[in-house]
C-alpha cells in the first residue's frame, strides 16, 4: 500500500459562473466538479491534493472563490492538504488574497508565492515560476537561494517539487517556446537533493522527462488536451481531461495519468478476483 497519496490536478482554467466557455466550448467548471466528484467515489486515502497552476483562466477573484469553494470541501472530506501553485493566467494579488488568504502580493507585487508543506513526512515545495504578461517561466535568483535553503535538510520521506513551467523540453514548438527558461539552474540546485520528483503541468499533455536525473512528470490537464500528434503545421486541442495520481512506494514515487473523460466501461471486477486470476497464472506458470 501507498505510504502517501498525492492527487495534482492541473490546468483548471476555471472562469466567473456565467462567462463563456474556454474557447467557447470547454465548461471548466464541469470538468473540475467531474473530477472532484471521481476522487471522492474512488473512497481511497489522500493526503494532498496539488493544484499545479492556470487556476483561474483570467485570473478573476471570483473564478478563485468558485474554485476554492469547488475545491476546499472534498478536501475537507477526504482530510487532503490543498496546496495551489502559481500558473501563467493566474493573477498574483487575487491568487494570493483568494487560495492563500494572504495581502503579501498587495503590499509588494513581486512576490513569489513559493511553500513548503509536510504531508505525512513528505516535504512538499511548490514553486512560483510566472513572469507578469508572459506565458513562459522563470525562478528568479532568490527563489532558487531560498529553494536551495530548504533542501539543505533531507526531509524524511525525501521531497517533491511541484511548479507551472516544465523545466525539460517538448517536441512541440508551441510547448517548446513556453517552458522554464535556464532550467540548468534549477538542475545545479537538485542535483544531489533529496528532490523525488518534479511535477507541473502548462503543457496540457501527459509527457515525462528528467532534470539533473529526478524524474519530472507533466500532468494530464482538467480542461483540455492538446494534441501530441497534430498534423505538421498544426495545433489542436480537443476534449478530454483527466488528472494524477501520485504515490510513495518505499523509494520511489510513481505518477500516474487518471483518465476523467467520461467513457464506456470495459469491465468493473472485484479487486481481489483479480488478484486472484493473477496469482494463479503466475502459479500454473512455475
Amino acid at each position: 500500500m501507498p505510504e502517501v497519496t498525492i492527487v495534482q490536478l492541473t490546468d483548471t482554467h476555471i472562469r466567473p459562473a456565467g462567462e463563456q466557455r474556454l474557447h467557447g466550448v470547454v465548461d471548466t467548471y464541469a470538468n473540475l466538479t467531474h473530477v472532484l466528484q471521481q476522487l471522492r467515489a474512488s473512497h481511497r486515502s489522500i493526503d494532498a491534493i496539488v493544484l499545479s497552476g492556470d487556476l483561474a483562466d483570467n485570473g478573476a477573484p471570483e473564478a478563485y472563490r468558485r474554485l476554492r469553494d469547488a475545491v476546499e470541501p472534498v478536501a475537507e472530506e477526504l482530510g487532503a492538504r490543498l496546496i495551489y501553485v502559481m500558473g501563467n493566467h493566474d493573477e498574483r494579488v487575487a491568487f494570493g488574497t483568494e487560495l492563500l488568504r494572504s495581502d503579501a502580493a498587495l503590499s509588494d507585487p513581486d512576490v513569489t508565492h513559493d511553500q513548503v508543506v509536510d504531508v505525512a513526512g513528505l516535504r512538499i515545495i511548490a514553486l512560483d515560476s510566472t513572469i507578469e504578461h508572459q506565458h513562459d517561466g522563470v525562478l528568479r535568483p532568490a527563489q532558487l537561494d531560498w529553494l536551495a535553503d530548504q533542501l539543505r535538510v533531507p526531509a524524511p520521506r525525501g521531497s517533491l517539487l511541484a511548479l507551472h513551467h516544465p523545466p525539460i523540453p517538448s517536441p512541440l514548438p508551441a510547448t517548446e517556446y513556453l517552458r522554464l527558461r535556464t532550467p540548468e539552474q534549477l538542475a545545479e540546485v537538485l542535483r544531489g537533493s533529496d528532490v523525488r520528483m518534479v511535477i507541473c503541468g502548462h503543457n496540457h499533455l501527459t509527457a515525462t522527462a528528467a532534470l539533473a536525473g529526478i524524474p519530472v512528470w507533466i500532468g494530464p490537464a482538467v480542461a483540455y488536451r492538446l494534441d501530441p500528434l497534430a498534423p505538421v503545421g498544426r495545433q489542436r486541442g480537443f476534449a478530454g481531461f483527466g488528472f494524477s495520481r501520485i504515490d510513495l512506494l518505499g523509494d520511489s514515487l510513481v505518477a500516474t495519468a487518471v483518465e476523467a473523460t467520461p467513457a464506456g466501461t470495459v469491465y468493473d471486477r472485484p479487486e481481489q478476483d483479480v488478484l486472484d486470476q493473477l496469482a494463479a497464472l503466475a502459479a500454473e506458470a512455475r
